[in-house]
């Protein structure tokens, strides 16, 4: 009954952009040098003797090595904007919020539980999107209403939700089709939040759109994708960017390798689906 399918779209779209192809940062602009004074040595690129392809598979390999990051963007969701901001971990814990439809909820995972709040607005899309009827919604919107839905193990939507928490799996999907990782160009480099980035760019037309036309016979819109690879440490992906085609979005990817908290609602202040599911009172 909850949105599992744009909770779903949402990690599928993020795993698109990754997959589409490495991408861009702001430029960097050096500080003004003191009168007299000598210009300071620029950092050693730690790309140098890689093309961008390479940097592309050094990046994917990295990123997936992590074993922790936030993720914090806006995508496309079956046409529709979706903003998110998640935090995930190995052991399929998360905790964060999307807003899609002018609603919003939050939704947390630990010991393979799931649990998920939203506002009154979340629900009336999310519930008229499965096709249940407004008396219905009404009556379970007041059941909800400020309060946790929990789901455990088995039960319906489970299984989605478990995805938007599944680091590994959303990590996989960048080494879906390494041809996407062809034909990169490297862009001027830039920072993002202090961080010196390289910038990986890859264009595609709609006549280079692996599969020729859409499904509903329009040629698909052209699109460009761009990445922004750490020069510091591990070349993790730090922000990936896609405009233009069908699902474009921008998502930062940030506090790799910390440590992800997820608090378990009080008992007191969730709802068992199991019950929803039965009709009986929360």
């Amino acid at each position: 009954m909850a949105s599992h399918r744009k909770l779903r779209a949402a990690a599928v779209v993020c795993a698109a952009v990754a997959v589409a192809g490495p991408a861009p940062a702001v430029a960097r602009a050096a500080p003004p040098a003191a009168v007299g004074a000598p210009a300071p040595a620029p950092s050693p690129d730690p790309f140098a003797n890689l093309t961008p392809d390479e940097i592309a598979d050094r990046a994917v390999a990295a990123t997936q090595s992590a074993t922790s990051l936030r993720m914090t963007g806006r995508v496309t969701a079956d046409g529709e904007p979706l903003d998110i901001d998640f935090a995930v971990n190995d052991r399929q814990e998360c905790t964060g919020v999307m807003r899609i439809g002018g609603g919003t909820a939050e939704l947390r995972r630990v010991d393979d539980i799931t649990y998920m709040k939203g506002d009154e607005a979340f629900w009336r899309v999310s519930m008229a999107s499965q096709g249940m009827p407004e008396p219905q919604i009404d009556a379970t919107i007041e059941l909800i209403k400020g309060r946790w839905l929990k789901i455990a193990p088995g039960q319906a939507g489970s299984g989605d939700l478990g995805g938007v928490c599944d680091l590994k799996g959303l990590l996989a999907d960048l080494d879906e089709d390494e041809e996407q990782r062809s034909g990169l160009v490297r862009g001027p480099d830039g920072e993002l939040d202090g961080t010196p980035v390289a910038t990986l760019v890859k264009k595609k037309t709609g006549g280079e759109t692996t599969g020729g036309e859409t499904p509903g016979g329009e040629t698909p819109r052209p699109e460009t994708t761009t990445v922004s690879v750490s020069e510091e440490g591990k070349p993790y992906i730090l922000k990936m960017v896609k405009t233009g085609g069908d699902e474009p979005g921008s998502m930062v990817l940030s506090d790799y390798d910390k440590p992800v908290k997820v608090v378990v609602p009080p008992a007191d202040e969730t709802v068992d689906l199991s019950k929803l599911d039965q009709g009986t009172p929360a």
